[in-house]
């Protein structure tokens, strides 16, 4: 059997992601996007999705979980793939083995400041070799596509080693469809100050991370691209990191979707979900009800 048969099918794979400031995206939150809380930011507004982060090694070696993080529904789209590694060799099969099952697009993440990830020289380790992390985005976009595949960037590995802009204009000649910043370097990891003042972007959509909403929605969304004919303006995002949306990241998610601008979803009847013929066991009646709905969907999917 082939590992592309083994592989979850991606149901739907949209022609364009949306953006915009009323178009927010949910970042992707390692234990938490799952496909019932993507299912649930979706029905407060979420116009795209990321799916936490996917090892490429562990994708092309098939290893225990990998497939769990990319099961996904016709409800769940457009969805985006991120993807982690150092490789150029593993990220192209990654991206070959995953648009064989049907998704088309994908996010390379050089933010991450995880030891566990830095240690494979992988997530922000890769802003200390930036020939070898175009090599590997040049990689991806070759078999994804030009304008498929965005690039999660910090500020660099400290203050005396910068990567902006030449990382992301030379992103840009390849051919990203978009960029993410969080605007700290891999040092501060997730403490100090983000430098929002950098937020200029190239010709690629950015989408911003840092504390731009005013309590810091935490790390749940990708709040508001921008086009770089967009006049500068302060630009609303949130963070893509976990801490500071722990332990209540489910509210710090659907807040984030509200500043943007996307409405509540009509309150679905206690117990029951939008999918015909299933249903949650019963409740209690005095339970919140957006708990309620996410509880509805981790049973149901």
């Amino acid at each position: 059997m082939s590992k592309t048969a083994l592989l979850p099918r991606c149901p739907a794979n949209p022609d364009h992601l949306p953006f915009g400031r009323d178009k927010p995206w949910l970042a992707p939150l390692a234990g938490y996007s799952d496909l019932p809380f993507r299912l649930l930011c979706r029905e407060y507004g979420a116009a795209v999705c990321v799916t936490e982060m996917v090892s490429a090694k562990g994708l092309v070696y098939q290893s225990p979980g990998t497939n769990d993080l990319l099961v996904s529904l016709p409800e769940d789209q457009p969805l985006v793939v991120q993807l982690f590694g150092a490789e150029a060799d593993f990220l192209r099969r990654a991206v070959a083995l995953l648009r064989e099952a049907g998704y088309g697009w994908f996010d390379l993440n050089m933010g991450c400041s995880v030891p566990k990830v830095l240690r494979q020289g992988a997530g922000a380790a890769m802003l200390g070799d930036l020939e070898n992390s175009l090599a590997v985005a040049g990689a991806m976009l070759e078999e994804a596509g030009p304008g498929r595949v965005g690039f999660k960037l910090r500020l660099g590995l400290d203050d005396a080693r910068p990567v902006l802009p030449d990382l992301a204009l030379r992103l840009e000649d390849l051919g990203a469809g978009w960029l993410t910043l969080h605007p700290r370097t891999a040092r501060q990891g997730f403490g100090g100050t983000g430098q929002a003042q950098v937020l200029r972007p190239p010709g690629s959509p950015l989408r911003g991370g840092g504390e731009q909403f005013p309590d810091a929605i935490g790390s749940m969304g990708r709040i508001a691209a921008r086009r770089a004919h967009t006049p500068p303006a302060p630009v609303p995002a949130s963070q893509q990191t976990a801490p500071a949306v722990l332990p209540r990241p489910l509210v710090k998610a659907l807040s984030a979707l509200r500043l943007s601008g996307a409405s509540e979803p009509p309150s679905p009847a206690p117990g029951t979900v939008h999918r015909p013929g299933v249903c949650s066991p019963s409740l209690p009646a005095n339970s919140d009800p957006v708990s309620l709905r996410r509880l509805t969907l981790v049973i149901s999917y």
